[in-house]
């Protein structure tokens, strides 16, 4: 099989398991967010692709981690950032109908929530933009058909939670939904440019963040 045909499988086959594993899981749990996402994501999530690089006789860097680009991975990161966060305020509007900007902080709530931000954003930015898109770019060799596709299957991913933990009504999930897409397409772009997941992980952050603080 040549190489090529060899990674979209191998795209496929973990797309598709993030969808129906993270999917079931949200379907029929719900642990606390610190449990969810500092220890079963990283599990469900970067496992397989441990197995992947192996099979592909690749190393981390090959999705992104790496130190090169690091400071200009920051400053477009932050460029874009601002207005994320933004998007992020609003999006908690959609769910909790209200601006509470104080609701978790104190306590070790700024902490707390910096932690999971970066737990999340590390595991989902690797897997999505790090993996999914980087090898979809590469067979593909368009980089804005691989970052819609990417951004798209994105934003499958956030159905469940959408539906079935936050319950939102239809209009604000379509909209939350389409943000979110936005997103995604937002951090691929920041990481085509850079070639360093952490610039896709930093703005994930500062999108992540007020979600998780201001509720």
């Amino acid at each position: 099989m040549p190489k090529k045909e060899k990674t979209l499988k191998n795209i496929t086959i973990y797309a598709i398991f993030i969808l129906i594993v993270w999917g079931f899981y949200r379907v029929l749990f719900k642990l606390p967010d610190n449990i969810e996402e500092t220890i079963l994501k990283p599990i469900i999530w970067l496992t397989p692709l441990f197995f992947l690089l192996k099979k592909e006789k690749l190393g981390i860097s090959s999705l992104g981690i790496t130190l090169k680009n690091l400071f200009p991975a920051i400053y477009l990161s932050l460029g874009l950032g601002a207005i994320f966060a933004i998007e992020a305020i609003f999006l908690n509007f959609l769910k909790y109908k209200t601006f509470n900007f104080g609701a978790n902080i104190g306590e070790g709530g700024l902490m707390l929530s910096l932690m999971i931000s970066f737990a999340t954003a590390f595991s989902e930015e690797v897997s999505f933009r790090g993996y999914i898109f980087n090898r979809l770019w590469g067979v593909l060799n368009n980089e804005w058909l691989a970052n819609i596709i990417t951004s798209f299957i994105w934003a499958l991913v956030h159905i469940p939670v959408t539906i079935f933990v936050w319950k939102l009504s239809l209009s604000a999930a379509v909209l939350y939904l389409f943000l979110t897409f936005l997103f995604g397409m937002g951090s691929a772009f920041v990481f085509a440019r850079t070639k360093n997941v952490f610039s896709s992980v930093f703005l994930h952050v500062l999108w992540q963040w007020p979600i998780i603080l201001f509720r």
